[in-house]
């Protein structure tokens, strides 16, 4: 791996507000990280019939930004890679495509009303506002089915997935794994957290 697992860098301020900061990159690490990506896309064409790393590689240069995101991916486990590309707008979509949940991103509630619902045990930060600090969004259901196409993902772990409003504005937030060869959807409690489970996300670039 390029880049070596780091501790999630969460930090409490005021009013339990809840801070992540993505660090920037230097040189050499732009270079490594887009040597393993391109190693990895070469090694699973399975995951983006049709496309290639040159292709990929434009994009990324036309934008820098998406690095830094590919970066904390990388860093915190995802093993990210392309899965596809939006036919509207050319825009590649990397993924996290790492066997199980990302390792770095794992024990964390749902979003941050979750966090600050709990009173005590709090877990050190949200999936929702780590993605969104990482630039990334949260896989929902569908995307992580069709994920879930692609190879065997999350037999062991799961991941929380966005949520359809109707069910947050109640207390719930969705999950998924896949079990006995079958994909399938759960729910918990949005203030719950797992060892076991993390959050995948997508990237447009």
């Amino acid at each position: 791996m390029a880049f070596q697992p780091i501790k999630w860098p969460w930090h409490v301020e005021a009013a339990g507000h809840l801070k992540y900061t993505v660090r920037p990159m230097k040189a050499k690490e732009q270079d490594k990280l887009l040597q393993l990506l391109n190693a990895r896309f070469e090694k699973n064409p399975h995951r983006h019939k049709g496309h290639t790393w040159k292709s990929v590689l434009a994009r990324l240069e036309r934008t820098p930004t998406a690095l830094t995101s590919l970066a904390a991916m990388e860093a915190s486990g995802g093993e990210p890679d392309v899965i596809g590309c939006d036919a509207a707008s050319g825009q590649f979509l990397f993924c996290d495509c790492s066997p199980e949940s990302p390792p770095g991103r794992r024990s964390l509630c749902y979003d941050r009303d979750a966090w600050l619902s709990r009173k005590e045990n709090r877990p050190s930060g949200s999936a929702v506002e780590a993605a969104a600090a990482m630039g990334i969004a949260l896989l929902n259901e569908e995307q992580y089915r069709a994920l879930q196409r692609l190879g065997e993902f999350d037999t062991k772990t799961s991941s929380w997935v966005a949520t359809p409003e109707d069910v947050r504005s109640l207390g719930g937030a969705l999950f998924c794994d896949r079990r006995y060869g079958k994909v399938f959807v759960y729910h918990n409690g949005a203030q719950s957290y797992y060892a076991a489970r993390g959050f995948r996300g997508l990237l447009r670039v």
